[in-house]
Formats: structure tokens, sequence, C-alpha cells
């Protein structure tokens, strides 16, 4: 552990506060929350927190009136509007400081009444260190500082959890996905890939978010000038309206923004990158190879956009950690929800058309006392007893914990694909066993103009193309171009918790394809519940420094980035894969060319084939817990 923090750790005391008792905030209403807020916070707003460069960043500072000593801090940076606290941010501004922490908002480089130019992840290892070394500088600061936040709020902690910042005692990063760079099998940078292909919503998500024609304040204004400005003008952006269901089909892809209008931006220069350029180990995204220094406390989701990456991060960081003492303290709690949504877990609680049942979680109990422990030295706080992944088993619907993901019990089965020649729909003969088939595959046509629908899964943040969640996919598995293996019904049930692994040998007359597959949970009235899915591009089956072209009449393994799950199969239920080549509008179409892709307009039919023979099977591994 680094000397400083030791150093704090042994000389840090106990904080108190001249005001009443924490208490639960939940039922107060805004005004009352204000009227709470102005009576204990010591309240500075739009302060310009300097950078290195000279840069500086709006920040928002509330912290405990009278208090006893120096108080720990609990940061929250984000690229979104915090003009004005809603409703959920001024509760726990309001709980925070009752419990006697500082609580800090600041928007990111180049956002709002930020200065400077934006980047995704803004700087985190130089602007979110230099946050650091600020607030730990001041006066009323104890020297301890803990990070919070969901979505982009958390992306940034990721890369500086990696810098070891003394001050940086602990982190709460929740769905931090697109922070992720490389880790274990996952290259998807960010969420921009899934296989290899690129993955629709960052596309939707920068028409919002980056900006070059933003509106600006003039330099050097006061803290309270600039409040002032902000009581009328929020710095926001109005962008028209787009028919994203319309507007997600033009081709080529590289144009999607400019062809409305839009100043060229980060869009026009990611949509050109490959898994392997130089420019995503350039900017705030974290990878395996670098350190990680901090204690985490993991909220992840089964239903959320980069669930695998997010789990293999944890256990990077739980067995990687530069010291005892970090690397013991990885906890992760993982809920059925869909991304951000934990305040919606609860009693009767409905993913898609699946009902979860009670997925009741104390996650601020958890998160209060994880702060208590590590920003105000209070080793009792945190239940030592804490499984370190705690997770949600669907079609069990109850809470379980082990020491590790994927847990100790799992043992790793494959199911294998096989049919009689016919597996196109859910009306073919196709099905999954766990004997191996001799012989056998199945062949089906893929055009992009023409692509298999997305429905449900795990997504986000698309603009209202896709709604994440257990859906029913047998309007899907009707069409011819998607191949169905379906097991018997179960005469047990069967836990799957882990990483489940596919792989396909396949073939196809077009230089370059996709292949994309389904877990899929049949109950036995028949509606098919999804699980999750992946896809992978063929031209990358080699590597992802690679691209190399398929021949036809070659047959080829195709070892697909992992899905990531815990779901009971209950007694009767049916356990079901779908192999087809699109999911769309969730990923890009392959135009199936061999080309650059993103600049393209016309594409090609594929005739693809699954074989499923003892030569060349095809099968997935279930992580299944006896």
């Amino acid at each position: 552990m680094n000397i400083i923090r030791v150093f704090l750790a042994l000389t840090i005391s106990v904080i108190t506060v001249n005001i009443a008792s924490a208490q639960d905030y939940s039922k107060y209403s805004e005004e009352a929350l204000r009227e709470i807020l102005n009576e204990i916070a010591v309240v500075e707003t739009k302060v310009l927190m300097p950078m290195r460069d000279g840069v500086g960043l709006s920040t928002d500072i509330y912290r405990p009136k009278d208090a006893d000593g120096p108080v720990p801090t609990i940061f929250v940076r984000t690229p979104y509007n915090m003009n004005e606290l809603g409703l959920r941010s001024l509760r726990s501004v309001v709980e925070a400081v009752s419990r006697g922490y500082a609580y800090i908002m600041q928007n990111e480089r180049g956002r709002y009444f930020s200065e400077g130019k934006f980047e995704i992840l803004g700087y985190p290892r130089t602007d979110g260190y230099d946050a650091l070394d600020w607030i730990s500088g001041q006066s009323w600061s104890n020297n301890r500082v803990g990070t919070i936040g969901c979505s982009s709020t958390a992306e940034w902690q990721l890369a500086l959890a990696a810098m070891n910042h003394p001050a940086h005692a602990a982190m709460v990063p929740q769905a931090s996905g697109a922070g992720i760079g490389r880790v274990g099998e996952f290259w998807e940078h960010g969420n921009w890939y899934t296989g290899g292909v690129q993955r629709i919503l960052f596309f939707i998500w920068l028409y919002g978010v980056d900006n070059p024609l933003r509106a600006q304040i003039p330099e050097g204004l006061s803290p309270e000038i600039r409040t002032q400005i902000s009581q009328y003008n929020d710095l926001s952006t109005d962008k028209p309206d787009v028919d994203w269901e319309k507007q997600i089909r033009h081709l080529p892809i590289q144009d999607l923004l400019t062809s409305m209008g839009e100043p060229e931006g980060t869009f026009e220069e990611f949509v050109k990158r490959t898994p392997v350029s130089e420019g995503w180990f350039e900017g705030g995204l974290y990878h395996e190879n670098e350190e990680w220094g901090v204690p985490g406390l993991w909220f992840n989701s089964w239903y959320d956009v980069s669930i695998g990456p997010n789990m293999a991060l944890s256990n990077h960081a739980a067995a990687n950690g530069i010291d005892a003492e970090v690397r013991n303290n990885q906890y992760v709690v993982v809920a059925p929800n869909n991304h951000c949504r934990f305040a919606g877990l609860g009693p009767e609680f409905v993913s898609g058309d699946r009902d979860l049942g009670d997925t009741t979680f104390d996650d601020q109990g958890l998160i209060w006392s994880w702060w208590d422990k590590w920003l105000k030295g209070d080793d009792s706080a945190f239940d030592k007893d804490t499984p370190k992944i705690q997770y949600y088993t669907m079609g069990a619907n109850k809470w379980q914990g082990d020491d590790q993901w994927p847990p100790k019990a799992a043992k790793e089965v494959k199911m294998y694909l096989s049919s009689g020649g016919n597996a196109n729909s859910l009306y073919g003969d196709g099905k999954l066993t766990f004997d191996m088939p001799d012989t056998g595959s199945d062949s089906y046509h893929y055009d992009p103009m023409n692509p298999v629908q997305t429905i449900g899964g795990g997504d986000c943040c698309n603009g209202g193309l896709v709604t994440a969640g257990s859906f029913d996919q047998r309007i899907i598995e009707a069409r011819s171009d998607v191949l169905v293996f379906t097991s018997d019904p179960l005469d047990e049930p069967i836990e799957v918790s882990g990483f489940v692994d596919a792989v396909l040998h396949v073939s196809s007359d077009a230089k370059d394809t996709d292949f994309a597959v389904k877990l899929v949970d049949v109950a036995p009235d028949g509606t098919a519940y999804i699980i999750d899915d992946t896809i992978f591009r063929a031209r990358y089956r080699e590597g992802y420094d690679k691209q190399i072209m398929m021949k036809e009449g070659e047959v080829y393994e195709i070892d697909m980035t992992p899905m990531t799950t815990s779901i009971e199969f209950q007694k009767g239920h049916r356990i079901r894969v779908e192999v087809t080549s699109s999911n769309f509008p969730k990923f890009v179409r392959n135009l199936n060319t061999g080309g650059n892709n993103y600049d393209e307009s016309e594409g090609v039919i594929a005739h693809n084939t699954v074989h499923h023979s003892a030569e060349h099977p095809s099968y997935v591994v279930l992580p299944i817990v006896e």
C-alpha cells in the first residue's frame, strides 16, 4: 500500500459534526431537501478548480457547517448537466453532508461551465489526478476522497485507479463498462465493439454529448458571477430531435451524423478505428497492463451493455491490485436491472416480459458502510463477512454470494449444436444436446439490407432504439435466417453462473461476415426469454491485430466473445441457442464485402453455414453450478 495512504490510515480520526444524525431522506420533497441543505451545508458553486495547464473545471462544493475537524469527501465527476440539482442528486448531497462528508460535483473539461476541450472520459489521468490534489489540499479536507457514479460518472474512475493517488481511498464504480479498454478476452474499448463489431449506442450518444459548437462564457469571471449566469442560462444544448429508427440505417456509416448537418467530431474519428488502433490506448480508457491501486465496490447489471468486461475487470483488480489490501477489497454486486437502474430494485421486479421476483437490495446501506470504513477509518462499519460477489440468480429469483466469479462450484460443461439439416427458425429441427453429433450443418442467407432485429438483451443509451431486458424472442426465431437449437425439457433445474463461451465452426461464400449467438431460456409455454447475446466479426478470428478474409468452401473456427450471466433454467424449461449473422440496431451490419464497412453503401448477401460434426463441432460452454 502507498506509504502516504498507510500514514493516513494510522492517523485519521473519526469525524464529528454538530448536526442531527443521518436519516432516511427518500420521502422528502425537493423543497424540503433544499431547506435542509441550506441549514447544514456550506455551499460554493461554479468554483473553477485549476488544472495543471491552467484550465478551470466548474465545481460545486457542499460541506458540513460547524464540522469539528477535517472531513472526508465524496467526489462525483460528470459530462452531464449538473447546473441544478435534481431530486436524486439533491438527496445524495443532503445525506452525505448530514453524515459528515463533503460532497463535490464537477463537470468534465469542455462541458457546460468547465473550460477546455471535451474528450470522452474527461482526461482522468491528468484532470482527475489534479482534482484529487486540489481536494486533499483544502484545509477542510481529511485527505481521503471516495469517487462514485454510474455510467459516465463511473467510467473515468477506472483510469484514475491506475494512478494510485494517495488521497484516492476508495471507489464505487457503477455500470462502468465504457471506461474499459482491453481486459482478458474483451477488446471492447469503451463499449465501441463486441467481437470486433461496432456497437451503435455511442453513435447516438455522441450526437448529444460531443458538441464542437458549444456555447461558452467569458473567462476570468468570479464564481458568484458564474453562478448568477447559470440561473438563467445553463449552457445546455438543445439539438433537433432525430428519427433514429430511420437515420440509423443511413449508409455509409461514417456519414451518419454529418449527413444531418453535424460538424465533424469524435464519431468521425472513432468510426474508422480498428480494435488495435493506437488511439484507443492514448485516451482515458483503462487497460489491463496498467496498475490498480484502489479498493472498489462495484455495481453491475445482467442486462447492461457490458456486463462481461465489468466482471472481468473486477476479477483483474482482485488479482492484480498493487498490494494485498487492494486485492482483498474488491466487492461486486450484480443485479438483474438495466443500465444504472439500481434504484428500481425491489419486490415484484419485472425485466422486459419476465417477472424476476423480489430483487430488494440495500445498496445505499452497503455504500455508506463502505464510505465509513475507507473515508472515516471505521473498520467495523463494513461487515468483514460480506461476500466478495453478491449476485442475483434469475429463474431461481434469489440473491447469492460467493468469493469469486465464476462461483467456486461452477464446472464447465459443453452443449452441442445439432440438427437433421434444418435448424432454420423456431419450427426447424435444431437440437442442443450434451452429446457431440457425428455429422451435420445448417445454412442460411444473411442479407445486410434485411438484418435480424434486436429485441431486448443488454443495451443502453441508444436513443430509444432498443429497450434492454428479458424479452420474448419468438418473433426473431420465426425467421429462416435464424438457426434455433433447443434442448429437451429439463428434468431438474440447471444453474448457469459465470462466463458462457460459444465456439462455432463456420463457412461462407462472403469474404467477411458476422456471426451472432444468443442464449435463451424457454418456458413451458414457449416464451423464449433472452439471457445474453454476443457477436463476432469473422476477419478477426486469428486476432484483432489481423484481418484475414474467408475463402469459399473453407471451414473456420470462431471463438466468440463470452456472454456473462447467472440464470437457473427451471425444471421443465429448455435451454436454447440462436445463431445468425446480425443483431440490428444493437450492432452495425456487416456488408459482407471484406472492405472497411464504415465507408461503404452497398452490401452483398452472404450464404453462411454453421457446421456441427465430430470434425467441426459447434457448442456453448456453460458454467454449471453443481
